[in-house]
């Protein structure tokens, strides 16, 4: 690392440390570039650089963190975990939540008490499938032959969302995924919940053409974190839907397959298929 890449690190450490210890006050992009000594353009594009997201979104996230907490371990009431928070009102507790966790900050605190999910079973050409979709999309999806513990799982995921053993149109047109021609499909809908960051390493899986493969490096150099090989892995291996978030289209750098949450032999009869039919 040379000399002005050390005094870099610092600067982006310092201005993280500070966002962490003042984020009730939300303070501004004017106010954290001030504290590290840097223009606020200069410091925008460097803390992008470093952190792989803006000063604003990471506050977000911190901020959410904090909320997701309160929530969950003192069942508090919106508004007094807004004000915990730092954040100007219910209202943006809502926005913010509905953007990063994909759900509102009632549902999170209830487990998704008011969420309606409905799953079916299917066969697919590498085993049995669960999948799972609420009104705004395909929110869960499983290779697991075992329909009993695939229910489980799902129900896991969403502890206290009611399920109704049925398909809709968001699962059929997920399925057809498997078909020969999937040129002409509607566009699949996800309804997704994760991090800031999770959703960025999704998104670039999204993007991995079918056939192709690419390293958990490659994914890290695509979210703008060259260093976070091994939290991309982490993110990839929280992936919810199986397939149509293609994480089995990222290997090791040396060539390896690598790990799959669905098996490895899995993965590899998956990269063949998709190899034969992108042809």
């Amino acid at each position: 690392m040379s000399e002005q890449q050390s005094i870099n690190y610092k600067r982006i450490a310092e201005a993280i440390d500070f966002i962490k210890n003042n984020f009730r006050d939300q303070p501004n992009l004017d106010e954290v570039a001030a504290h590290v000594n840097l223009s606020p353009f200069h410091f925008q594009r460097l803390f992008s650089d470093w952190a792989g997201t803006t000063p604003k979104k990471f506050l977000q996230y911190i901020s959410i963190e904090h909320a997701k907490k309160i929530l969950m371990e003192r069942q508090a009431t919106l508004f007094e975990t807004a004000f915990e928070a730092g954040l100007s009102g219910t209202g943006r507790l809502h926005d913010l939540f509905v953007k990063i966790e994909g759900m509102s900050p009632a549902e999170y605190r209830d487990g998704a008490k008011n969420l309606s999910i409905n799953y079916n079973f299917s066969e697919s050409p590498f085993g049995k499938l669960i999948v799972a979709s609420t009104m705004k999309g395909v929110c869960y999806m499983a290779f697991e032959e075992n329909e009993d513990k695939a229910l489980s799982d799902l129900k896991e995921k969403f502890p206290k969302a009611t399920f109704t053993h049925s398909t809709d149109k968001l699962q059929r047109n997920a399925m057809f995924i498997f078909q020969s021609d999937w040129r002409n499909l509607s566009e699949i809908k996800l309804h997704l919940k994760g991090t800031d960051f999770q959703l960025k390493v999704w998104e670039a899986l999204l993007k991995i053409p079918m056939g192709m493969l690419t390293t958990y490096g490659k994914i890290a150099e695509k979210i703008g974190n060259d260093n976070a090989s091994r939290a991309v892995g982490t993110a990839i291996g929280s992936n919810p839907v199986a397939f149509l978030i293609p994480c089995h289209r990222v290997i090791q750098s040396t060539g390896n397959i690598g790990g799959y949450m669905w098996g490895t032999t899995r993965k590899t009869a998956i990269i063949g298929w998709e190899a034969e039919h992108s042809i």
